[in-house]
């Protein structure tokens, strides 16, 4: 290869190097800015607080699961019912769920075991099972493995005071990252996708729904379609922002962050969950999916060391790189997420960038996705078949 095409190929390594690595730090800037507003801030009381029902979705034992479903069950909140769905009666989840039912008696939970197979999205047909079950409109949708605490209601709900808010949604933290690749999954949201969400959030860059934790009212639901017309979307919290913004109506970001407890069992497990995110981001934003590219500048530095051939130039390029990466994600989840757990994993940081460079490509190639144990034909927008 001719010294001309290695120096072209080595600049334009160069591009995302330099744009990946201004990206970050406004990215953690955006963090820190966002973070330092009190969340009592912009907390408001209802006159009188409307009944809530927490919809939560089960499936399967999951680390630390008694303390995060029963984290639903003692919130500081006067009239709330909570209903957990389960597909499969002999789900070992269900003797837990019976459990907590009889710890907070029936006027407060609920559990609903329903096989309903309306769509290939699990997490919907759940749902879909709990809907009929919930006794009030203002409906708070949460995943199982989201742990609460106990002003969480009070902190979310008062968002829909807002007539041209449709729904409103939190940040959420990964904890519990015991592993080494768990602590890949928990640098993976703490150290990327949360930050590149508050940088959306505080630019008005995109506009985006996080499906963890979701509150709005039958009304809105029923205005996007209800839940019947999502079982098809296995990004259905994408599909959800972007249908209620193609309504005029908006989604608020509360200030506001609830724990989500990292499970997985294998470094595979985590790498087929990599790889479903990038295929369901891709299909839902290809554009601004393909523009990430731009921001990756750790395996991009390692492409110009490479090209270099190792010398102090290219070590150079990848050192500097690797300090402004580490440094505003140490700020990021230390400072601003108060995340200590984020701290001490940050050594797997450059290896997690690398691996999601690769998911990143094949989520170009593959035209399946498996979700759950279970393989799908990815079609468009989100829209999968089995």
């Amino acid at each position: 290869m001719s010294g001309s095409l290695l120096s072209l190929l080595g600049n334009i390594c160069l591009i995302p190097v330099i744009v990946g690595s201004i990206y970050v730090f406004l990215c953690m800037c955006a963090v820190l800015r966002f973070c330092k507003q009190s969340p009592s801030s912009s907390r408001r009381s209802f006159p009188e607080w409307p009944p809530v029902t927490i919809l939560k979705p089960v499936c399967g034992l999951e680390k630390n699961h008694r303390e995060s479903l029963e984290s639903a069950c003692v919130q500081d909140y006067p009239k709330y019912q909570v209903v957990f769905a389960v597909q499969d009666p002999q789900d070992p989840v269900v003797p837990l769920l019976k459990e907590i039912e009889k710890e907070f008696g029936p006027e407060r939970v609920s559990i609903v075991v329903e096989n309903r197979k309306a769509g290939p999205n699990r997490k919907i047909n759940n749902l879909l099972s709990a809907l009929p079950h919930a006794r009030y409109n203002t409906l708070v949708m949460n995943d199982s493995d989201v742990r609460l605490t106990p002003d969480y209601l009070k902190t979310i709900v008062p968002s829909l005071l807002d007539p041209g808010v449709g729904c409103a949604c939190t940040l959420y933290r990964a904890t519990c990252g015991d592993r080494w690749f768990e602590k890949l999954e928990l640098l993976t949201l703490n150290a990327d996708f949360i930050p590149s969400v508050i940088f959306a959030h505080v630019t008005g860059a995109s506009k985006f729904c996080l499906g963890s934790s979701i509150a709005m009212t039958r009304t809105s639901l029923e205005k996007i379609g209800g839940l019947e017309s999502l079982v098809n979307s296995l990004p259905e919290d994408y599909e959800i922002g972007r249908r209620l913004w193609a309504s005029g109506q908006r989604v608020s970001l509360v200030h506001y962050f609830i724990d989500i407890v990292i499970n997985l069992k294998s470094f595979s497990e985590w790498w087929l969950h990599q790889c479903y995110w990038d295929q369901m981001t891709r299909a839902a934003r290809p554009i601004g999916f393909f523009a990430t590219f731009l921001t990756r500048s750790v395996p991009f530095a390692l492409f110009f060391v490479a090209i270099r051939l190792g010398d102090p130039l290219g070590w150079t390029v990848l050192g500097l790189t690797l300090v402004i990466r580490l440094a505003t994600a140490g700020a990021v989840v230390g400072w601003g997420m108060r995340d200590r757990e984020g701290v001490g994993s940050l050594a797997f940081l450059p290896l997690r960038d690398v691996l999601a460079f690769v998911s990143w490509f094949l989520a170009f190639v593959k035209k399946t996705v498996i979700w759950r144990g279970t393989e799908f034909t990815l079609t468009r927008k989100g829209q999968v078949a089995t």
